[in-house]
């Protein structure tokens, strides 16, 4: 969404009002910080039980008040301040806008509750904006209008690619991250990147993605792994105990944007079941394991960027290997997923929403 914020108010058109719905207060304003933006408005959550319901009432009853001047809502991806942002523009009849529209897995339990969410933006946003063809494809098969829909590349790679940009040179300030690159720059070692957070994960399934990480590292004696940990401190507390005492391993508190950036960019591989990541990957060359049953970036599938497995250990391994000891024929091609200029469309049709632009180019892929 940073990438958006900054070419709508570059645009001169309108003026982006940033909610911060105040689930993850610290790494939201680290992440902003990266695009020289702040807040405009935080919503005070009194999170007890940490449910779906609390969290949909809160933040509804917070925001409601928040949209009442507003020309246009803009909400992004799957999550669920995002269905909540939606629905209280529509209940005000404020025109909504959902960025990056049109991913589906085709399976309500995965990933859950996103896929729900994802679907339920569609059937009353007034603007679709479609990172890929496939998203795009699947929004018209649902029967919305196509004036509707635009196709726009993700805005993700506009920010990684930026961020990344700006993070080189700098030092991370978690002291084994900054030593790990080091040895990785000095040519010294191979950088794998570890991320496991999705909800359906906790538990078992991530005590497996853990095995394999530890099986993976230990075959290949010049690979050091970075594994940044999720703020929930019981998964945090789970990922430490399956991998504590490697010494070619670094856990991490959760990782500023531009620190993830520059990792990535610095990755020979990524275990992951971030949809970000795959988004993100292939724009430094990077390919990914995802560690998820389904995917609703098929695209990185398709173009070799990326391998299904799951969180069966065994085939995480056999993935693994294959990208780093050269069995698998690396990727070659550009980024399915953007060009870099998702952001200035984006922002265009937003003011072709409110009749204050004429309707953008679509990207092509």
């Amino acid at each position: 969404m940073a990438p958006l914020a900054v070419a709508l108010r570059n645009s001169g058109i309108l003026q982006p009002v940033i909610v911060a719905t105040g689930q993850h207060g610290a790494p939201v304003d680290q992440a902003l910080a990266a695009f020289d933006l702040v807040p405009d408005v935080r919503l005070d959550l009194a999170r007890t039980t940490g449910s779906q319901p609390e969290l949909v009432a809160q933040v509804a009853t917070q925001l409601d008040p928040v949209l009442e001047d507003s020309a246009a809502v803009v909400v992004q991806g799957d999550t669920t301040t995002a269905l909540v942002g939606g629905l209280v523009a529509m209940w005000r009849r404020v025109p909504v806008v959902h960025v990056e529209a049109g991913l589906r897995s085709g399976d309500l339990s995965a990933p859950f509750p996103e896929e729900a969410n994802r679907r339920m933006l569609s059937v009353f946003a007034d603007l679709h904006l479609a990172p890929t063809r496939r998203a795009v494809d699947a929004l018209l098969r649902e029967g919305l209008p196509a004036d509707r829909v635009l196709l726009t590349g993700n805005t993700v790679v506009d920010a990684v690619i930026a961020t990344a940009l700006r993070a080189q040179g700098s030092t991370p300030s978690d002291p084994g991250v900054a030593e790990v690159l080091r040895e990785v720059e000095a040519g010294r070692g191979r950088l794998v990147l570890v991320t496991a957070h999705r909800r359906e994960s906790w538990g078992e399934p991530l005590d497996r993605v853990m095995s394999a990480v530890r099986q993976v590292v230990d075959d290949h004696p010049d690979v050091l792994a970075v594994v940044p940990t999720h703020p929930n401190p019981a998964v945090r507390d789970q990922v430490e105990a399956a991998l504590a005492g490697h010494p070619r391993i670094r856990t991490t508190g959760p990782l500023a944007y531009p620190e993830l950036c520059h990792v990535l960019s610095r990755s020979t591989l990524a275990l992951t079941d971030s949809g970000g990541i795959q988004e993100e990957a292939p724009s430094f060359g990077v390919p990914t394991v995802v560690l998820r049953e389904v995917t609703e970036r098929v695209e990185a599938v398709e173009s070799g960027w990326a391998v299904l497995v799951g969180t069966d250990p065994e085939e995480i391994s056999v993935a693994a290997k294959g990208f780093l000891d050269g069995d698998f024929a690396r990727p070659s091609g550009p980024n399915p997923f953007g060009d870099g200029r998702a952001a200035e469309r984006g922002a265009q049709a937003i003011a072709w929403l409110v009749g204050r632009a004429d309707r953008p180019e679509p990207f092509a892929p």
